[in-house]
C-alpha cells in the first residue's frame, strides 16, 4: 500500500457542500434572482463580486497611502497602485459610491459606468467586465439589494484578507451556478475535487502550465493554491490558456485577477486558432468538452498535430489528446479529463490512435473516477496522465510501465445527485501515483488489488490496448474474518433454514387470514 504524505493533509470539511457563509450568501443572492436564468444572473453576481474585490484591495492601499501623506505619499496617484499590482479604481467606480447609489433607479447605469471606468484605466481588463446592468430586464430594486448583500462580504480591510474571502466566494458561486445551469450549461466549471486530483498528482511546482480549454480558469487557481500550500509563491509558474466561449473567457479573466494571478489567456477556438502555437509546456492540465462532435475536424485533416493518427470528425477526444501532446515540452507532464469511452473505443480509428500513443510509451497513469462528479453531465469519466519522457531524471525510470488506479468506489454524495472526492480520497490517489513514479518521500509502492496496479506494456497489448483500470487492478481482496470455511457454511446453512421455516409459518398465517376473509382458493 503506498504511503500518503502527511504534509498535504487537510480537513475534509472544505467540500462545496460544507461551507459556512458562502452558502448563506448564495441562498440570499439566489433569492434575489427572481425569474432570471442562472446563466444570465451569473454575470450580474460575479461581476459585482469582482468589482467589490478590486475596490476592497484599492481601499486598503488607499488607506495605507493616506497614512503616509506626511511622507509625501499621494493616495490619488494611479502609479502607486500599479506599482504593487493593485487595480486603480477611479472615484466613480469605488464601492462606497455604488453602495450609496444602490437605492436609486439609475443604479444599473451607475454600475455600467463604473465597469467602463475601470476598464478605461486598467488596460489588462479591457473587454473583460460585464456592462449590461442598465438593461430593462434587470430589476433595479433587486440589483440594489444585491449590492447591499455583496457589501456585507467585507470581513476586514486588509487586501490579502479581502482577496481570500472574495476569492472563495467567487469560486463557490461558480460551482453553484454550474450546478444551477446543469446540462444546459455548467461546462465552464470543472468540479474542484477533480481539479485537485489532477493538480495534486502532477504537482506543478515550477514551469509553464497550459490549459487550452480553460473554462473559468479553475486549473490555474488550483495550481497556484498547490504551490502556496507547499511553500512556493505566486509567479513560480507561468500560465497560458485559451477559451473559445467569450463569456467564459471573461469569467476566467476575472477569476484569475481576483486571485492576483498573472496569466496569458487567449480567446478563440483552440483547434482552428491556436493562440499559443509555439508553446511547449511543462504541465498540461485540461478538461476538454466531452465527446465534442462539432469541432469542424474535416477542415484539419492534414494538421501537423495528428502525429498518432487522424482523429474522427465526429468526436474530438483524440484531437484534444494529440493537441496536448503537441504542446508538451521534452520533459513535460500532462493530466486531463476524458469520457470513459476514450479508454476502450475502437470507433472511427480511435483504437488505432490510442494504440499508437500507448506504443510510444506516453501513458504514465490512468485513473477511473466515480460517476456523478460533474454538474453538466452524469457520464462517468477518467483521468489520463502522460509523461513525454519516462526517464527524465526527475523520477525513477518507468519506461514500458503504466499505473492503473480504480477510484470508482471513492467519493461521497454531497446532495441527491452529486458526488465529491474527499481530501482523503485525493491524497490516496495522488499518493499511489507519487510512490509509483518514485517521488522523494512518497514511500514504497505496492500493487493493491481492486485499487492500483502497475502494468507492463506487454500486458496492455494482451488487453488489446484497452486502458480501463478495472481490467488491470482486479477485484478488492475480501477481508479474512478468521472463521473456518466449514464452520461458516454450517452457520449460514442453519440461519437459512431458520429463515425458510419462519417464511413458511408466515405464509401459512397469511393463507389462514385470507381464508377467514372469504378469499379461499
Amino acid at each position: 500500500m503506498p504511503r500518503v504524505k502527511d504534509n498535504n493533509s487537510r480537513s475534509s470539511s472544505n467540500s462545496a457542500a460544507n461551507l459556512g457563509f458562502e452558502a448563506k450568501l448564495w441562498q440570499a443572492a439566489d433569492a434575489l434572482r427572481n425569474n432570471m436564468d442562472a446563466a444570465e444572473y451569473k454575470h450580474v453576481v460575479l461581476g459585482l463580486i469582482f468589482l467589490k474585490y478590486i475596490s476592497d484591495a484599492f481601499e486598503a492601499k488607499h488607506a495605507d497611502l493616506e497614512s503616509q501623506k506626511a511622507q509625501g505619499a499621494d493616495a490619488e496617484d494611479p502609479d502607486e497602485y500599479r506599482a504593487v499590482s493593485i487595480f486603480w479604481v477611479p472615484k466613480e467606480a469605488r464601492w462606497s459610491h455604488l453602495k450609496a447609489s444602490a437605492p436609486q433607479p439609475t443604479i444599473g447605469t451607475i454600475v455600467d459606468d463604473a465597469m467602463s471606468a475601470i476598464e478605461r484605466d486598467n488596460p489588462s481588463l479591457k473587454a473583460v467586465l460585464p456592462k449590461d446592468f442598465a438593461r430593462p430586464g434587470l430589476d433595479k430594486q433587486r440589483l440594489g439589494q444585491l449590492i447591499n448583500l455583496v457589501s456585507d462580504i467585507a470581513l476586514g480591510s486588509a487586501a490579502d484578507r479581502a482577496k481570500d474571502t472574495l476569492g472563495r466566494v467567487y469560486e463557490y458561486f461558480l460551482s453553484q451556478f454550474a450546478s444551477a445551469e446543469g446540462k444546459k450549461g455548467g461546462q465552464f466549471y470543472t468540479p474542484s475535487s477533480v481539479v485537485r486530483v489532477l493538480v495534486e498528482m502532477l504537482a506543478p511546482y515550477k514551469g509553464r502550465v497550459y490549459d487550452p480549454c480553460c473554462g473559468s480558469g479553475g486549473m490555474f487557481v488550483s495550481s497556484e493554491k498547490f504551490i502556496e500550500a507547499h511553500g512556493g509563491k505566486l509567479g513560480d509558474i507561468s500560465i497560458y490558456g485559451q477559451e473559445s466561449n467569450y463569456t467564459t473567457w471573461r469569467l476566467a479573466m476575472m477569476n484569475l485577477a481576483i486571485r492576483g494571478i498573472d496569466a496569458q489567456i487567449g480567446h478563440g477556438d483552440t483547434f482552428h486558432n491556436d493562440r499559443n502555437p509555439d508553446l511547449k509546456a511543462d504541465y498540461v492540465l485540461a478538461n476538454p468538452p466531452f465527446n465534442d462532435s462539432d469541432w469542424r475536424g474535416e477542415l484539419l485533416k492534414d494538421d501537423k498535430r495528428w502525429v498518432y493518427g487522424k482523429p474522427p470528425t465526429a468526436n474530438a477526444n483524440f484531437a484534444w489528446v494529440q493537441h496536448f501532446i503537441h504542446h508538451l515540452a521534452p520533459t513535460g507532464l500532462a493530466g486531463f479529463v476524458l469520457a470513459n469511452g476514450s479508454m476502450s473505443s475502437n470507433q472511427s480509428g480511435e483504437g488505432e490512435i490510442r494504440k499508437a500513443i500507448i506504443e510510444a510509451d506516453l501513458v504514465d497513469c490512468m485513473v477511473a473516477l466515480p460517476g456523478q462528479l460533474f454538474y453538466s453531465t452524469q457520464i462517468p469519466v477518467c483521468l489520463w496522465f502522460f509523461a513525454r519522457n519516462k526517464k527524465n531524471g526527475r523520477f525513477r525510470d518507468r519506461r514500458g510501465e503504466t499505473l492503473f488506479i480504480d477510484a470508482r468506489k471513492m467519493g461521497s454524495m454531497v446532495d441527491r445527485v452529486h458526488r465529491e472526492l474527499t481530501d482523503e480520497d485525493i491524497l490516496k490517489i495522488a499518493g499511489a501515483y507519487h510512490a509509483w513514479r518514485g517521488d522523494k518521500d512518497a514511500g514504497e509502492f505496492a500493487d493493491v488489488s481492486g485499487f492500483c496496479m502497475s502494468a507492463k506494456l506487454e500486458e496492455i497489448r494482451k488487453h488489446g490496448h484497452v486502458l480501463t483500470p478495472g481490467r488491470y487492478v482486479g477485484t478488492e481482496a475480501a477481508e479474512d474474518d478468521g472463521e473456518p470455511f466449514e464452520e461458516k457454511m454450517q452457520r449460514l446453512s442453519a440461519t437459512l433454514r431458520e429463515q425458510m421455516a419462519a417464511a413458511a409459518t408466515l405464509d401459512a398465517a397469511i393463507a389462514a387470514n385470507l381464508k377467514e376473509l372469504g378469499y379461499d382458493e
